[in-house]
């Protein structure tokens, strides 16, 4: 069999992998302060990443992503969500080829830090 008849190999991706992909592409995003702590319950029992703000579930080879965020003040939060989103969708398809069903965003807080 040539080289170039073999099958090629299988490539297994953990999931913190998607996990960092999607909180380096929502911190990247102008306004966005940091990434807020995933809310507790059940449900959270039964997904990826239940800290550092990014829930992912995997079906049938799709992503859902759930980001839960911190922005700063005097933004338009409805601009930076759909930025957030299109960029972390972005971010995984381009990285590692997986189809996205949706990128969810959840505004915990509105940063006011006191002005210097």
């Amino acid at each position: 069999m040539a080289h170039e008849d073999r099958l090629p190999g299988k490539t297994t991706l953990a999931p913190e992998v998607l996990l960092t992909i999607a909180s380096k592409s929502a911190l990247g995003v102008a306004g966005v302060s940091h990434l807020a702590a995933v809310p507790g319950g059940f449900d959270r029992l039964f997904r990826h990443g239940n800290h550092d703000g990014v829930q992912s579930t995997i079906e049938d080879g799709i992503v859902y992503m759930d980001l839960y965020l911190v922005l700063n003040k005097d933004i338009n939060v409805r601009e930076v969500s759909r930025t957030v989103q299109k960029q972390v969708a972005r971010a995984i398809t381009e990285i590692t080829g997986m189809d996205v069903g949706h990128v969810n965003i959840h505004i915990e807080d509105i940063d006011y830090k006191a002005d210097e």
